[in-house]
């Protein structure tokens, strides 16, 4: 004889506690922002692609 299957999850009450903690510790990191070290190195990171983007757009304005 099979044993019937043993129903796995969790139930709703539990899934609605853990998506409201997840949502107040999302909450409060976002409330918290970027630290202005990593602002810095986003900002170093992002030149070499302005400057990509300001070299394209002059050949395209035939200013090459």
């Amino acid at each position: 004889m099979k044993e019937a299957k043993k129903q796995g999850g969790l139930n709703a009450e539990i899934q609605s506690r853990i998506g409201h903690q997840l949502r107040a510790m999302y909450d409060d990191v976002v409330r918290q922002g970027v630290p202005d070290r990593f602002a810095e190195l986003i900002r170093k990171l992002d030149e070499p692609e302005k400057a990509a983007a300001r070299i394209d757009q002059a050949k395209t304005d035939g200013r090459d």
